[in-house]
């Protein structure tokens, strides 16, 4: 066996502390850097993290976390099963970076959220003729590179249980999972190729264990990691689990052969651990250190922790919960926090530290970081007593408004008071909220933020914006505008920045897929509105056009979702603090005249639980914060919501719940598919499907979308549909979407005019 370690994180970060990948990628991808520019920023930014880790203290430094775009499919590549539309591009970097984000030619395959949190993986197609086959020059380079700069290194490889079960089924294949016995030979030879390069250790991401996803997990655990410990030459194996308890498939686990199990006692609780006796001869790699949050630790309750566990398992070493993926690099970039607040955070490095602190403590005894102790007890205790984080006014008026039961009419006396008021056409075009940030936006924004202009200034700048997006609208004859959002640098962080109990990063950028990055607000105490957010936008952009214009506002849940959430109090008494700012503001832009409005909640999917047993409390009270803020408005209000990139079966009961007037969704990368879904609960408002993939620079043709909505209105009457892109269109040059929204409305015209003729092509 290899010597355990005592201290180690099990992933990192990689688009870079200042978002380096991120230019260097989407400069590759304009043709504006060089192939050898991207790998060299690349390989500086896996040196930084490597070096940084080692020298924090953890002697095991996870390698093979770094990725171009996305890990699973990395591990598509790793083992051969990639898509054929993707085979016949020669450069194995534009073959990899197609099949993540389409070309003109080929459609990209389907991206969608890892588990519960907000970060984006790409689905992987597993097909009849798909032929597994191993391909390990990254992790292998990657290994060299570490040991080269002499780090006690760990390959990362996404495990094959995980692997398979997120992975899909395509053109009639049985469920990727049948297929697990072809993996394991690959592994195995990985795992042979791994310890011939020097590997003593190596990590399987195994998360899919703290979900209901596989049917016998503990049995198939045992079997797969009996297999693979079996094999006659590797590593010691590390299986790591993360965002949940393993409930059986712990004890599986541990009859194994394998030498260590990674658990989360953040998400998954300590007294499971505790009670299994096969782990007595185990290294259990102890998440104390929540990796998806950014509060302190409590270093004195997470030693608790760690000796609860001492007298039971073989022996011990400390972690984060999860790849530090999920936060920012570093509190050293945040200038402007103030200071008390600083004193409740930890970010990425901040929890390398707590690592290596609490492996200190557990090595030589607490009075070995003794100071850290008391330093950590005072941010507690002084968190605890701040007067922000309980406002009785707000709590006093949230009680209020739930006892009144204040709802909305039956939808189908909404439904006609709303087409009396508005008169739109038949498939009904508009788009999801945001248009291209451009240039001049973001020149705007920076020179702001400089000084270099006034508030004043940059408004009459995002004035301009507004006006020719919605002549470009116009134009383009779309039924129901938007003013485009280019004040808003983010759908919450906007709204963060104009509550009281939120504070907003100047440099926490965490991925949420490929290049895409995110800044998210912090939630730290009682929520309130002290003035309306989006009025002014919305009725200035509504004075340019005779048409309706949509105001937008970002829900509840996705708020809650897309921000570090205080840890203070249960999840749905934030979500009801939030809803009720948003109920206010509904109110606001119903009286400035706005007729629709459109309450966002991307994230609903998100944050289920990944235990059945948790799912129905859950969406109980994510259901009630979203009706709770859009109560306020009368019948004659058309309430429209949004949601994306989730899989959206085990919550369409739900997205039928939220009862909004009109639910935009993304369906074109899975082909409408959840229109069967949605007619299966009897859902029967208005639905827009995504007639396009607005992730992909591809513009999509007529013919295509048109091909679409005759898909969609096989499932959906024409009364029903509405004709929308799958997402905002924030993160699109403005001559795709032009051209694309030129084809979508195009095409709404072609099949009004096929297949309902006397309605017009207007």
């Amino acid at each position: 066996m290899a010597t355990p370690f005592t201290a180690t994180i099990l992933g990192a970060p990689r688009i870079g502390p200042n978002r380096e990948l991120k230019r260097a990628a989407e400069g590759y991808w304009a043709g504006r850097v060089e192939r050898a520019r991207l790998e060299e920023v690349a390989a500086e930014l896996r040196r930084q993290t490597l070096t940084s880790l080692t020298r924090s203290g953890l002697d095991s430094v996870p390698v093979n976390t770094f990725s171009y775009y996305d890990q699973m499919l990395d591990t598509a590549v790793l083992l051969g099963a990639l898509p054929p539309r993707v085979q016949g591009i020669d450069d194995e970097l534009d073959r990899y970076f197609a099949a993540a984000r389409g070309t003109a030619e080929v459609a990209p395959l389907e991206m969608t959220k890892w588990f519960d949190t907000n970060y984006h993986y790409i689905v992987p197609e597993i097909g009849p003729d798909t032929t597994f086959s191993l391909h390990p020059e990254k992790v292998l380079a990657e290994l060299a590179e570490a040991r080269e700069l002499g780090v006690p290194a760990r390959p990362v490889v996404i495990g094959p249980l995980t692997f398979l079960a997120l992975s899909k089924a395509v053109d009639g294949a049985a469920a990727p999972i049948e297929r697990i016995d072809e993996l394991l030979p690959l592994y195995v030879q990985l795992l042979a190729q791994l310890a011939d390069a020097g590997a003593e250790w190596v990590q399987l991401d195994e998360p899919v264990l703290v979900t209901d996803e596989l049917d016998n997990a503990a049995k198939l655990a045992h079997r797969v990691y009996t297999e693979l410990a079996a094999a006659p030459r590797r590593p010691d194996i590390l299986v790591a689990t993360y965002f949940g308890a393993l409930n059986g498939a712990l004890a599986a686990l541990a009859r194994s052969p394998i030498e260590a199990i990674g658990v989360d006692l953040v998400a998954g609780g300590v007294q499971a651990v505790a009670a299994v006796p096969e782990l007595a001869d185990k290294l259990v790699v102890a998440g104390v250190v929540d990796g998806r949050n950014i509060w302190r630790t409590d270093l004195a309750s997470a030693l608790d922790t760690l000796d609860s566990l001492s007298g039971s398992v073989g022996s011990l070493a400390v972690s984060t919960s999860c790849s530090t993926l999920h936060v920012p690099y570093s509190l050293d970039a945040e200038d402007d926090l103030d200071d008390t607040l600083r004193t409740w955070l930890a970010f990425g490095d901040e929890k390398v530290f707590e690592v290596a602190t609490l492996a200190v403590a557990l090595r030589k005894g607490r009075d070995a970081v003794a100071a850290e102790i008391e330093a950590s007890n005072a941010a507690g205790a002084n968190r605890a007593a701040d007067p922000r984080l309980h406002v009785g006014a707000t709590r006093a008026r949230l009680t209020s408004v739930l006892a009144t039961g204040a709802q909305r009419g039956p939808a189908d006396q909404r439904r006609a008071a709303q087409n009396a008021r508005l008169g739109l056409p038949l498939l009904p075009t508009t788009t999801i909220g945001s248009y291209p940030q451009t240039i001049a936006i973001r020149k705007a924004r920076a020179a702001l933020r400089a000084g270099e202009i006034d508030q004043t200034g940059y408004e009459q700048q995002m004035r301009s914006e507004i006006a020719d997006v919605v002549r470009l609208q116009e134009d383009l004859g779309l039924d129901v505008l938007v003013h485009g959002e280019p004040e808003r640098n983010d759908m919450v962080q906007y709204f963060a920045e104009k509550l009281d109990g939120f504070v907003a990063t100047q440099n926490g950028w965490v991925q949420s897929y490929g290049s895409r990055c995110v800044r998210p607000p912090i939630l730290y105490g009682d929520v309130v509105r002290p003035e309306p957010m989006t009025v002014e936008w919305i009725t200035y952009a509504q004075s340019l056009t005779d048409k309706p214009v949509k105001g937008m506002l970002t829900g509840p849940v996705t708020i809650l979702a897309w921000s570090f959430v205080r840890d203070d109090q249960p999840l749905a008494d934030s979500a009801n603090q939030i809803a009720l700012a948003i109920r206010d503001e509904t109110v606001d832009l119903q009286a400035a005249g706005v007729s629709i409005i459109q309450v966002d909640e991307p994230a609903l999917r998100e944050l289920l639980p990944l235990r059945g047993k948790d799912q129905q409390e859950y969406l109980a009270w994510a259901v009630a914060a979203f009706r709770l803020s859009t109560s306020g408005v009368d019948d004659t209000i058309q309430i429209h919501t949004h949601l994306c990139y989730s899989e959206f079966g085990e919550v369409i009961g739900a997205i039928a719940d939220l009862d909004a007037d009109v639910t935009s969704i993304e369906a074109a990368r899975s082909h409408m598919e959840v229109l069967g879904d949605l007619n299966a609960v009897g859902f029967t408002n208005g639905v827009g499907p995504g007639v396009y993939d607005i992730h992909s620079p591809r513009v999509p043709s007529t013919e295509e979308m048109v091909a679409s909505l005759r898909e969609a209105l096989e499932a959906v009457p024409a009364e029903r549909l509405w004709v929308n892109p799958d997402c905002g269109l924030k993160t699109r040059k403005t001559d795709e979407v032009t051209a694309s929204l030129r084809n979508m409305v195009a095409a709404a015209k072609a099949v009004r005019a096929q297949r309902y003729p006397s309605t017009g092509t207007s």
